[in-house]
């Protein structure tokens, strides 16, 4: 996927993922993008951004969508560099504020990316890197939360996912980078470094007490062992 391919090489670089959306799409961005914290460690990094701002993720903004100017406005808070790119998504791929951004973005040598369910929409020909996941017609005609936004999502943890595996925050298949805020994450890290480690329940619960973190634990365990 040439958008992972390029998201990666730009975080490598200290870049930033930015998703903007309005409604459904908006609200998908945000959820992603705030998971990446507790799930890769990674903080500052990825934004989603919504039309209408904070009170659009709950309660619907509908006039905020045909904005022309306002998305821009949104994203220059953030003073965004060459190393960043912005990913639009839009279930049908004309929403104003979405395709006005990505404009914006293209005028000022921002790489632009996106998520549309439309072919040959508004916003993918805008472009440089998009992506079209066509589902077909609703089961209720219009509303796009449904197929549309199920794909959307999908296609959100596949981009944050692939390029997290990229940049080195994921062992094998596990997440030595989460954040250990809760009972839960502190059991599934000593699982973790039972599995890593091949050592016992006691020594695992002992490293991430001492580190409270799973990568910190297999480096100081690593070091211990060359001694």
């Amino acid at each position: 996927m040439k958008l992972v391919e390029k998201t990666s090489e730009l975080m490598s670089n200290n870049g930033r993922i930015f998703y903007i959306g309005s409604g459904t799409s908006g609200r998908l961005g945000i959820v992603d993008a705030s998971e990446c914290l507790p799930t890769f460690g990674i903080d500052g990094k990825i934004y989603g951004i919504i039309a209408g701002g904070d009170k659009a993720i709950r309660k619907s903004q509908e006039y905020a969508e045909d904005s022309k100017i306002q998305a821009w406005e949104d994203l220059k808070k953030y003073k965004l560099s060459k190393n960043d790119i912005v990913i639009g998504v839009s279930a049908s791929g004309s929403t104003p504020y979405v395709v006005s951004c990505i404009e914006e973005c293209n005028k000022n040598g921002i790489y632009t990316g996106c998520i549309t369910c439309n072919k040959n929409s508004p916003l993918a020909n805008l472009c440089l890197y998009p992506i079209e996941v066509v589902v077909g017609p609703e089961y209720i005609t219009g509303s796009s939360r449904m197929k549309a936004g199920t794909a959307q999502k999908m296609v959100l943890n596949m981009i944050s996912t692939t390029v997290m595996i990229k940049l080195g925050r994921v062992f094998d298949n596990k997440m030595i980078d989460m954040k250990l805020s809760n009972s839960k994450l502190h059991k599934r890290a000593v699982r973790i470094l039972k599995s890593i480690l091949n050592i016992g329940g006691e020594e695992a619960k002992k490293l991430i007490k001492e580190n409270n973190n799973v990568r910190l634990s297999i480096e100081k365990f690593k070091s211990r062992e060359k001694k």
